[in-house]
């Protein structure tokens, strides 16, 4: 927790675009922002958010470069929460299919990112989303539309919670085919669509999931 009660969000910058829209809504949304690739500021932050904007590929290999993929792993290991954003989302995969370039993925999820099948692309502007009943992400926010820009996403999921209690929350959406629009899994969540290009509802989105984040505490001067 910051010193102004505010839960402490770093936005790891490791050369995403559009990463100053994202510090900008997480601010408006009520957290107290750091945009870093220090690997102690993200790992003592309350959040992490990872954009991603791009080739999965080229994401991969950015990632990569400042150590994020062993900064997420770590950050999930301990129960820390993350937030990914459109290729943020789809790296969290086994692997992304792009320009017929097969790169291996996180590997947080099973399954494969690929091309949509749909008569244009990419898959850009507002649509609708199914959230289950219960999302924590989509909280109040059932009939509002979201913001996307993509043209490759996971068509298909199948990790399997342990229990009810753990299954993991899955939001659909719908372009030329059923796609994943949103992951709540634990420590780890992850939307498709852009939440800081979605307005009022992506500003709402993002304060639901700040205001789940478990502030760490500032030790007390002496």
């Amino acid at each position: 927790m910051s010193a102004s009660g505010a839960p402490r969000v770093a936005v790891l910058d490791y050369g995403s675009g559009n990463v100053h829209s994202a510090v900008k809504a997480l601010i408006r949304a009520g957290a107290e922002v750091e945009l870093t690739a220090d690997p102690q500021a993200v790992l003592d932050a309350d959040g992490l958010f990872v954009p991603g904007v791009g080739a999965f590929d080229a994401v991969m290999a950015q990632l990569r470069a400042i150590q994020g993929h062993e900064l997420i792993g770590r950050r999930l290991a301990g129960g820390r929460p993350v937030l990914g954003v459109c290729v943020g989302l789809q790296v969290m995969f086994e692997r992304g299919i792009e320009r017929g370039v097969e790169t291996e993925g996180l590997g947080e999820w099973p399954g494969t990112v690929r091309q949509l099948e749909a008569p244009t692309l990419p898959h850009m502007g507002w649509n609708t989303v199914s959230a289950p009943e219960d999302s924590v992400l989509l909280r109040g926010l059932g009939d509002e539309r979201f913001y996307f820009v993509h043209s490759n996403a996971a068509t298909a999921w199948t990790l399997e919670g342990r229990s009810t209690a753990t299954a993991p929350k899955v939001t659909w959406s719908e372009y030329g085919e059923p796609f994943v629009a949103a992951v709540e899994n634990g420590p780890l969540s992850a939307t498709q669509f852009h939440p800081e290009k979605s307005g009022e509802a992506g500003i709402q989105l993002l304060r639901n999931w700040i205001t789940s984040l478990t502030p760490t505490r500032t030790p007390k001067e002496n």
